[in-house]
């Protein structure tokens, strides 16, 4: 049996995520013997919103071999252009046809084709999406005619909705990792059909802080109900979070799924 193992990094957030990136992403390959790296870099723009061309640049340099995205894809103006000439950085699938960019993507892992998707969910979002479940169906037979290694970062709010599409893909897909919350959960597991699933990766940034973020501003805004521009937390400690999936190639199914959680006391050069 050939295996492959990928390991998927959660929301990147700011500066002090990109720091973090920068300075374990290289133990992380070593020590775990990682064949090929996806990412969430929706929050990883230097003020925690969107991503900016340079910082995807950055990560593709430090060997990231796919940025996925959701929500906050379109905070950073530059972006747009900058998307429809590198389709290794996603944005959702079940945003409208003609918007730019592309929501999956074929990746070569040494010598070994992957699918990576991004989809968005629906539950609490104000935007008006298709179902991600009927966007992933209709990909999925082009995909399969090429791959069966296909991973899915579902960038959603709600862990009932993740829950329900990792049921409905289990057995169609190798992987699904969810995004967005920040918060790692504690569910990851092979499903009974042999897709490996998470709810949620966790983030990359402050561990004293909300998703991110200055605790104080958000304090204050549950408080007052008043609008605040959120400012990335850039205190230490700092986390980096994330899954690593180990899959058949053969078959396309998972062997297995672990979690990750690296704690830096140290301050970052910000």
């Amino acid at each position: 049996m050939s295996k492959l193992r990928l390991l998927f990094i959660g929301d990147v957030v700011g500066k002090p995520g990109q720091l973090l990136v920068r300075k374990w992403l290289p133990h992380l390959r070593r020590e775990n013997n990682i064949d090929g790296v996806i990412l969430n870099g929706e929050n990883s723009a230097n003020n925690g919103r969107g991503i900016s061309p340079k910082v995807a640049d950055d990560f593709f340099e430090l060997g990231v071999d796919v940025i996925t995205t959701g929500n906050h894809i379109w905070d950073q103006r530059e972006i747009v252009g900058y998307i429809a000439t590198k389709p290794k950085l996603l944005r959702p699938l079940n945003y409208p046809n003609f918007t730019p960019g592309k929501g999956y993507v074929f990746a070569d892992i040494k010598g070994t084709k992957i699918a990576v998707i991004n989809a968005l969910g629906r539950v609490f979002f104000r935007e008006n999406m298709e179902c991600p479940f009927r966007a992933i169906d209709s990909i999925l037979p082009v995909i399969k005619s090429q791959t069966n290694l296909i991973f899915l970062d579902f960038h959603a709010e709600a862990s009932s909705e993740k829950h329900a599409l990792s049921f409905y893909l289990d057995g169609k897909i190798t992987g699904m990792v969810g995004t967005h919350t920040h918060v790692q959960t504690a569910d990851e597991r092979v499903l009974p059909g042999g897709t490996a699933f998470i709810s949620d990766l966790g983030c990359g940034g402050s561990i004293n802080s909300c998703l991110g973020m200055k605790k104080e501003i958000i304090i204050q805004k549950f408080l007052n109900q008043m609008p605040a521009k959120f400012d990335v937390c850039t205190e230490p400690p700092f986390m980096l979070n994330g899954v690593i999936i180990e899959a058949d190639t053969e078959t396309g199914k998972a062997v297995s799924i672990k979690r990750f959680q690296i704690i830096d006391e140290e301050a970052l050069d910000i």
